[in-house]
C-alpha cells in the first residue's frame, strides 16, 4: 500500500515511538504509547491527528501515555486481551490470529508471549512492517520476564515466517548490545559480521539501527537461528532440542 508512512522517533531513554498513517483516509496509529510528549510533538510535526493506539504488552514503558493520548484524541485502543486487566483504557482486546481494518490499513496480531504471557505483535502487510515491540529486537530477542524459553522460541518462529521484505520495528534501541552477544555466540557468521560494521557506523552517525528487513535478520539474528545445524555446532549443541539451544543463548545475553 503505497500511501502508507512510517515516522520512528526516540522517546524515553531508548524506546523508540512508531505513527503509521494513511494518506488518504487520514488515519494515524501510534504503536505503542510510550511517551505522550514525544508522540505528540511528530504528531504535530506530521500534521496529523492520532485515531488509533495499537498496544502491544503492559510495561509501563509502553503504556504510560495510552490514557491521556487516548483523552486529548479519542484515538481507539487495540490491545493483547490476555492482559486487558492490566493496560487501562483497551476498547478492543485482541489474540493471535486476530484481523482488522483502520481505516484502509489492513493489521494482522500475533501472539509473541515470552517477554510477557500475553505480549503480540502487529503485521502490516500492506506496508509491509513487523512492530514486534520487545518479543524480537534486531540480533536479539527481549528478557523472558513471565515466559520460558521455549515459549519464546515458538514466538519467534512465529515471526520468523514472515516475508523477508517485511520491515522490523522494534521497541528498544537496544542493537550495539545485542551486537556484542550475537558475534560472541556466532563468530564465523559473515553476514552478521557486515550487519554490526552497519550498526556501528549507523551509531557513530547519530541514526536508528532499525528498521531493518526481516530477511537480514533471519541471516544475522542467533535467536531466529535455535534450530539452525551451523548455529548450533558453534555452541557444541547439536543434538540438542531448538528451544534449549535458544535458553542457552537467551541466559548468555542476559549477562551483557
Amino acid at each position: 500500500m503505497s500511501d502508507i508512512e512510517i515516522r520512528q522517533f526516540m522517546c524515553r531513554s531508548d524506546n523508540f515511538g512508531v505513527l503509521v498513517h494513511h494518506g488518504e483516509s487520514g488515519v494515524t496509529i501510534a504503536i505503542d504509547a510510550p511517551e505522550e510528549k514525544a508522540i505528540r510533538r511528530e504528531l504535530d510535526a506530521a500534521g496529523w491527528s492520532l485515531t488509533h493506539i495499537l498496544v502491544t504488552h503492559h510495561h509501563g514503558d509502553h503504556t504510560e501515555a495510552v490514557e491521556p493520548l487516548k483523552a486529548a484524541f479519542g484515538a481507539t485502543v487495540y490491545g493483547p486481551a490476555k492482559e486487558v486487566d492490566k493496560i487501562a483504557g483497551i476498547d478492543k482486546p485482541v489474540k493471535g490470529g486476530d484481523a482488522f481494518e483502520v481505516g484502509a490499513i489492513r493489521v494482522e496480531v500475533i501472539d509473541t508471549p515470552g517477554h510477557t504471557a500475553g505480549e503480540i505483535s502487529y503485521y502490516l502487510p500492506g506496508a509491509p512492517a513487523l512492530f514486534a515491540a520487545d518479543a524480537l529486537f534486531s540480533l536479539g530477542c527481549g528478557r523472558l520476564f513471565e515466559g520460558d524459553a521455549a515459549m519464546l522460541w515458538e514466538s519467534l518462529k512465529r515471526l520468523r515466517a514472515l516475508p523477508d521484505e517485511t520491515m522490523l520495528y522494534c521497541g528498544h534501541e537496544y542493537t550495539a548490545t545485542n551486537a556484542k552477544c550475537a558475534v560472541a555466540i556466532d563468530p564465523g557468521n559473515t553476514a552478521l559480521r557486515n550487519r554490526v560494521a552497519e550498526v556501528e557506523r549507523l551509531r557513530e552517525e547519530g541514526k536508528p539501527t532499525l528498521p531493518v528487513a526481516l530477511g537480514t535478520e533471519k541471516l544475522t539474528n542467533p535467536f531466529l537461528r535455535a534450530d539452525d545445524p551451523i548455529l548450533k555446532g558453534e555452541l557444541e549443541m547439536l543434538n540438542a532440542d531448538p528451544a534449549e539451544v535458544f535458553a542457552v543463548m537467551r541466559r548468555r545475553r542476559d549477562q551483557y
